[in-house]
């Protein structure tokens, strides 16, 4: 298939499985269970579509349904498969004395984002000891542009690859392939010069975080993965972060490359 065609049209594109895959990302960490009209009005599937999905997955485990007001919540088959997929990927395991060791260092929140979908999703967090960090949680789901783990990733995707990924979070975020690039072209100068990327201060999807990302390529999957240290303003500062945490997160990724025997991602070549 090539970089100019969205997966949806190829042939051995499976959309019902693309279909019950949406609706397990309709969920967030704050949610109280959904409900089918509201897991549709996220999904933007029709109604019935969520009801059939919706019990085929509770039924094979995905899904909880405890009859509280016709609710569903993730069920224990989905926590199975989480665990599996960590569990086989081994730089997860080794990242995490790493990454705790820096988030107590520096008072800052350390975080593992992945691509997932049209956003970037937070699949591990490393809280500081002894310092309130409440502003982030595992599973939530942070934009592409204004985040600086969206503008690493954007930054060491291949060409081909990056291009892929604007087409699909074009559709669903109005990033422009303009703007896209202009992410991309600035991610990637702040990666050769100083390690890491931090997001402008005036486009960050919320005034609430400061922030630094570090892109790293594990080498069994097929794209880089992010690793972020952050905290709200009052505690971390642009100097601080620039100056101080950002260079210890570059050191901790590094650490991490050199006990898993890889080279630093290339960017704007994801190698």
């Amino acid at each position: 298939m090539s970089s100019s065609e969205l997966p949806e049209k190829d042939r051995r594109f499976a959309t019902t499985l693309a279909r019950g895959l949406s609706v397990l990302r309709a969920f967030r960490p704050q949610d109280d269970g959904l409900g089918n009209a509201e897991i549709a009005e996220r999904t933007g599937l029709p109604k019935s579509t969520v009801s059939r999905l919706t019990f085929t997955l509770q039924s094979l485990g995905y899904l909880n349904h405890l009859g509280r007001g016709d609710r569903y919540r993730p069920g224990p088959a989905l926590l199975a498969l989480g665990n599996l997929a960590s569990g086989s990927m081994s730089f997860v395991d080794i990242s995490g004395p790493i990454m705790q060791q820096l988030a107590d260092e520096t008072g800052t929140l350390s975080v593992l984002a992945v691509r997932d979908d049209n956003k970037m999703l937070l699949v591990k967090t490393w809280r500081p000891a002894g310092v309130p960090s409440l502003w982030l949680e595992v599973g939530q789901r942070v934009p592409f542009a204004g985040s600086s783990s969206g503008h690493a990733l954007l930054a060491s995707l291949s060409d081909e690859r990056f291009q892929d990924v604007v087409k699909q979070v074009q559709i669903d975020d109005q990033l422009s392939s303009e703007h896209a690039q202009q992410i991309r072209h600035n991610a990637t100068r702040q990666l050769l010069k100083t390690g890491f990327v931090v997001a402008d201060a005036t486009e960050y999807f919320t005034p609430n975080i400061h922030a630094a990302s570090v892109p790293f390529y594990p080498q069994d999957l097929g794209e880089p993965v992010v690793f972020t240290s952050g905290a709200v303003p009052k505690d971390l500062t642009l100097e601080r972060l620039n100056e101080t945490v950002g260079p210890a997160l570059r050191a901790s990724v590094s650490e991490l490359e050199r006990i898993m025997g890889q080279s630093p991602v290339q960017v704007g070549t994801g190698a």
